[in-house]
């Protein structure tokens, strides 16, 4: 007998190609563990970003490696599992690939949804809320689609190596800055929280707000009705939400 399909996962920031390939297949294995686990009861599964430190898709070239991960997301969503994918700062570069290998449906920004009767705000994140112009400005032009055509005519070995030397250098700075504020959740200023604020007031039905990017598990009501969620990571917390339709819960696999 089939397990009821009764429960939407989501998880995030996965950041997969670093520090190195061998730490790196350790975290893939174990998310596809996670994959195995959650497609028993999964209605269907989110994945909010950053699954790679650095991806670019060439015309008839993807980075090396994933073949197990793609495989899994195949085997899933030929389930009938609907697996969805959010572009992250760090993979904004995904155009069509895993749509047409893996059956993954891609998302370039956030979206409003309805699941299971609750109302849902969905996205990675990064350049919501106040604050960050520079960031901002730098997503202008990585999104720009003249700079992409640039960047194709980059050898791939360079391009690659290119995108996870800068991706390397800007997630450990911004694992040091995490390790020092795990509780920056707590203040007004946290820009997701703000921006979560901001957006209930707005839009009073929403009862969720759910994000990834900011890496630290979160909590945390932002109105009456309202929650905030930050989903953790896959590099320090292996983190998850699971929603039932009546709860979300963030909760973490193999501890």
């Amino acid at each position: 007998m089939q397990p009821t399909k009764t429960n939407i996962y989501f998880a995030s920031d996965f950041h997969l190609g670093i520090p190195d390939r061998i730490s790196s297949l350790v975290r893939e294995k174990r998310l596809i563990r996670w994959l195995d686990m959650v497609q028993k009861d999964a209605e269907a599964i989110y994945l909010m970003g950053d699954l790679f430190d650095f991806w670019f898709e060439y015309k008839t070239v993807v980075p090396k490696g994933y073949t197990r991960l793609f495989s899994k997301l195949a085997e899933i969503t030929e389930k009938g599992i609907p697996v969805h994918f959010f572009k992250g700062n760090h993979d904004f570069w995904a155009f069509n690939y895993l749509n047409e290998e893996s059956g993954v449906t891609i998302h370039d920004d956030f979206i409003n949804i309805e699941l299971k009767g609750k109302k849902f705000f969905l996205a990675h994140g990064d350049g919501l809320g106040p604050g960050d112009h520079g960031y901002k400005f730098l997503k202008k032009i990585f999104l720009s689609k003249f700079n992409q055509f640039l960047f194709r005519w980059l050898h791939p070995d360079i391009g690659t190596k290119m995108g996870l030397y800068f991706s390397r250098g800007s997630r450990i700075s911004n694992m040091i800055k995490q390790d020092k504020d795990e509780n920056f959740f707590l203040h007004d200023q946290e820009f997701l929280l703000v921006f979560s604020r901001e957006m209930a007031a707005k839009n009073p039905d929403t009862d969720y707000f759910v994000f990834g990017h900011r890496h630290v598990p979160t909590n945390i009501k932002v109105s009456d009705k309202a929650s905030c969620i930050i989903l953790g990571d896959w590099v320090k917390h292996f983190s998850y939400g699971k929603f039932d339709g009546d709860t979300f819960e963030i909760k973490y696999f193999e501890e």
